[in-house]
């Protein structure tokens, strides 16, 4: 994912949550609406001059928009990293029988026993 895909959904989704059209927020932060359409699409990297703009018009700190960004980023790698088991070093092992003494008498076990060695 990429950083400019990131920030765009931030500022959709602050921009949504805030009630605010997109066309509402181009007025506020002074840009068009297709440059900002096509930021929060994530197809237009912004200046930090327009970072800023949009911000103010959001009424946001750049650094709350950075937590925000941090924040997804961090949650879109979680959760997209494999998980993988190595099993080639699993292996199974016959335990062998055992005497079990539980009274004067001692007895054999006749259950067979298995374990998973890693």
């Amino acid at each position: 994912m990429l950083l400019r895909q990131v920030i765009g959904n931030v500022f959709r989704r602050l921009r949504r949550e805030r009630g605010i059209t997109l066309r509402e927020l181009a007025e506020l932060a002074q840009v068009s609406v297709p440059y900002l359409s096509e930021i929060e699409r994530g197809r237009k990297e912004p200046s930090s001059e327009i970072l800023a703009a949009i911000c103010r018009a959001l009424d946001l700190e750049l650094t709350d928009l950075l937590t925000e960004v941090q924040f997804d980023l961090a949650t879109a790698v979680r959760s997209t990293l494999p998980i993988r088991l190595q099993t080639a070093a699993i292996r199974v092992e016959e335990s062998a029988s055992q005497r079990i003494a539980s009274s004067p008498r001692a007895y054999s076990g006749s259950a067979q026993a298995f374990c998973l060695v890693a």
